[in-house]
């Protein structure tokens, strides 16, 4: 099989070389053995490759086997010598060693399939070919496999356009092997011939209706232009093969790309009605409901998850705890959370435990919850400051904050969450110099941190006069973010803040629009009420306050105009 030429192809590490192959694996066609007498010379020669073979000196045994390839005119010998060429990653001696394997035994597919790779990698496709047509033949009835290794090989030539006429005149004698056109397929895409790619997965699965890789790939194709296209493509195609499963996945994952988790969620729907048994599609279908806000479906797959023995039942159990939540059922949700005992949300679990307690008005318990779990690296251990952090920010100590978060960055002082979250605490006691040097060193780390540039662009212009620089950090984060409600928010308040009124009122109704966050109605209804729109300014304050009772900046805003 042309497998073994992909390999190849990376000359990769081989198990040890010394470890001869059973003889009952040797080619069935090899050719007649030649007769040779074990002379003195040959036989010192083999001492001397094994010995340095054992030795680790692979250079001599290479050049050594390669001599006894050339002297013995033995194919297997020349198997040998290609080998060791190949496992010390000897390019040129092995395609030398090969080139004498496949002259000696012409028939034997893995003579060829090495030789082939060789020159593939030393770019000479030309040279290829011949062993390419000849394997294509000597392959018998499993040419069809033979096609679909091809390119797993010739992608790793770096001419694209060169290989893809490689194919297509290694296919042409194929015209109805549905294989071969994809294979044409697969090197036109590598090479940028995206219309001759569709047609050649068309004629494909012309050829083989129900070849699922195929409409797999064509929609594929498909979607490089349009998913819309590849969505219409695929809704068709499982009309007529319904119980298509991969294809289905498939199409699944496009609707959520398109956020689409209506159609999603019917599509892992059917895969679970034909998979009853499959904790992957129940959890998939439990993630859809959840999103969808459907959380009596999402309960119920969430724990057929479970039933079933999913990978990570941590994860599924922090999911329930979510849901219990979001529907108020709080001390339900607590035992979710304590339940979780390891896995990828463990931790984010017993966060939300000690968040809970909080809520239950047992701060003092959720710190001292927090400060006694185990944790097993730096990352988890920066995971609990950070959310030890935060209980203390809303309980207003937010010296103490800083300097739990201080703590932290002197063992992790590049960790971007621990340089965030002390650079938020650090404004809200005045050391505005530390916020600013924490979050232009987190810019530094990394530079797409779009909150980053939020935050101090939004610190400046609070707490500076520097509102042209605070307006071109902001217009930075949201050029990295455009459809976050925070940032819009900033980029409204510090056009507010410049003076520009109208353009500050129109971001924060955007803002607003996307997320009715209590802060961001704090920062719209003073823009209103010094437009003069009070009634409006007054409706959404008291509104948000309804929703959100206790929030610090909405009650001192209000407190500021409502006198």
């Amino acid at each position: 099989m042309l497998f073994f030429l992909a390999a190849c192809a990376q000359i990769p590490g081989k198990a040890p070389v010394n470890a001869r192959k059973p003889a009952e694996q040797a080619d069935a066609g090899r050719s007649k053995l030649p007769s040779q007498d074990l002379t003195p010379p040959i036989l010192f020669d083999f001492l001397l490759g094994e010995t340095a073979l054992q030795r680790g000196d692979q250079e001599i045994a290479t050049r050594t086997y390669l001599k006894l390839a050339k002297t013995t005119r033995d194919p297997r010998v020349a198997q040998r010598a290609t080998e060791i060429a190949l496992h010390s990653r000897q390019a040129a001696p092995a395609l030398e060693a090969a080139r004498i394997w496949v002259e000696l035994d012409p028939n034997s597919v893995p003579a060829r399939q090495t030789t082939a790779a060789l020159l593939v990698s030393a770019d000479r496709l030309d040279e290829a070919r011949p062993h390419l047509e000849k394997l294509l033949a000597l392959e018998g009835g499993s040419t069809d496999e033979a096609f679909m290794q091809l390119n797993s090989l010739l992608v790793r030539n770096s001419n694209k356009n060169a290989t893809f006429e490689l194919v297509k005149q290694l296919a042409e004698p194929y015209p109805k092997l549905p294989e071969a056109h994809f294979a044409v397929s697969q090197a036109a895409w590598f090479a940028n011939h995206f219309d001759i790619a569709l047609a050649e997965m068309k004629q494909a699965l012309a050829l083989r209706p129900d070849w699922e890789m195929a409409a797999i790939y064509q929609g594929r194709i498909l979607a490089r232009t349009s998913n819309a296209s590849a969505m219409e493509f695929y809704d068709d195609y499982l009309k007529t093969y319904p119980k298509a499963n991969d294809t289905r996945i498939t199409y699944a994952r496009l609707l959520l790309v398109e956020k689409n988790y209506v159609k999603a969620r019917e599509q892992f729907e059917r895969l679970l009605a034909e998979n009853p048994g499959n904790a992957d599609v129940a959890l998939a279908v439990g993630l859809l409901s959840m999103e969808l806000r459907e959380f009596d479906i999402a309960e119920s797959n969430f724990k057929k998850a479970l039933e079933l023995d999913y990978r990570d039942p941590g994860m599924v159990r922090f999911y329930l705890g979510g849901i219990y939540e979001k529907t108020q059922r709080f001390d339900e949700a607590m035992e979710w959370y304590r339940s979780v005992a390891g896995g990828s949300q463990y931790i984010p679990a017993q966060i939300r435990y000690a968040v809970l307690l909080t809520k239950k008005g047992k701060t003092d318990e959720a710190l001292k919850y927090l400060r006694q779990l185990p944790v097993t690296n730096n990352q988890q251990r920066a995971q609990l400051t950070i959310a030890e952090a935060q209980l203390l920010r809303e309980t207003g100590a937010y010296q103490k904050a800083f300097q739990l978060l201080s703590n932290g960055l002197e063992k992790q002082p590049d960790h971007i969450d621990l340089l965030y979250d002390r650079a938020l605490a650090a404004e809200k006691i005045g050391k505005t110099d530390i916020m600013e040097q924490d979050l232009r060193k987190l810019i530094q780390l990394k530079p797409d941190h779009a909150h980053a540039y939020n935050a101090l662009g939004y610190g400046l212009a609070e707490h500076s006069s520097r509102l042209p620089e605070a307006l071109e950090l902001i217009e930075k984060a949201i050029t990295l973010s455009p459809n976050d409600a925070y940032i819009m928010d900033s980029l409204g308040w510090v056009h507010y803040r410049m003076g520009n009124l109208n353009q500050g009122l129109s971001y924060l109704r955007q803002a607003f629009g996307m997320n009715p966050d209590p802060e961001i109605a704090a920062h719209l209804g003073e823009v209103l009420w010094v437009q003069g729109v009070k009634d409006e300014a007054k409706e959404i304050w008291q509104s948000s306050l309804k929703n959100n009772p206790g929030n610090e900046t909405l009650i001192n805003t209000m407190k500021k105009f409502m006198k």
